[in-house]
């Protein structure tokens, strides 16, 4: 059963997290670290998420991520990232990592077939071109379809049409659909497998996991007893708590953060 965290209120799942013995803090990006915005480069972590996960870094036995269906290259440009962050990176919904200390690597997986990507943007582009508001988003692993700025009819056409090539061209690939974007990709990582190259890079006893769209429920239902899930907004979810927006997930961090540096005092 989920339920609604105020801020500010003491809740028993989240004192348990803040003192497992090692914490990982996993966050979705877009619509849970910042505030859903038209143009997908242009997202960023507000300033209160970004505070509270440096100082969540900084405590011992403590690490960071931001798990995304982004391409690793974007995802390292929304998150401002720099080489010698603590923040690690999972990008393209768990086929590729960035770990601090350690840079870049991709999970093992079949390779997609060479100049399918670009023969499908290519057969996209001009679909996506005939709808006001539909953009293409290349990936490393395929693209996605965003429709922020379209109306709900413009998406449902582009959407279909694009549905109909990619069924045709590439019916193997795994399809995802979210707030206002459709993805397809060659690889079939989902969030659930970032959830366990975590858990087994950290040695983690415990994992926060904060998302707010669908594909963040496959990392939601792959947690284990000692986690908690949290959804951003509203929809079903597998989560235990529940907050209304990216401002009151901050909340939620600065209260996680409080808890575990006095616990560790």
């Amino acid at each position: 059963m989920t339920r609604t965290w105020t801020p500010g209120t003491a809740d028993a799942d989240l004192t348990a997290i803040a003192t497992t013995p090692r914490l990982v803090i996993a966050l979705d990006f877009d619509g849970t670290a910042s505030p859903l915005v038209p143009d997908p480069m242009a997202a960023r972590a507000l300033p209160e998420i970004a505070s509270q996960l440096a100082r969540l870094s900084a405590l011992p036995d403590t690490f960071v991520a931001y798990v995304s269906g982004r391409s690793m290259h974007d995802l390292k440009i929304i998150t401002e990232h720099a080489e010698d962050s603590n923040v690690a990176l999972a990008g393209s919904h768990g086929a590729q990592y960035w770990f601090p200390g350690l840079g870049d690597s991709e999970a093992p997986g079949a390779a997609t077939e060479e100049g399918a990507r670009e023969s499908l943007w290519a057969a996209t582009q001009p679909i996506v071109d005939k709808y006001e508001g539909v953009g293409l988003e290349p990936k490393t692993f395929g693209m996605g379809i965003h429709t922020r700025r379209a109306t709900p009819e413009v998406e449902a056409a582009a959407f279909a049409e694009v549905d109909a090539l990619v069924a045709e061209r590439f019916p193997h690939w795994r399809r995802r659909s979210g707030h206002r974007v459709l993805e397809f990709s060659s690889r079939v990582e989902g969030k659930d497998t970032a959830m366990t190259v975590l858990r087994e890079h950290y040695d983690a006893t415990g994992i926060l996991f904060a998302g707010d769209d669908v594909t963040d429920e496959d990392a939601m239902k792959v947690l284990q007893a000692g986690d908690l899930g949290v959804r951003v907004g509203p929809g079903e979810t597998a989560g235990t708590l529940r907050v209304e927006s990216p401002q009151e997930m901050a909340a939620l961090l600065e209260t996680l953060a409080s808890e575990r540096a006095a616990g560790r005092e």
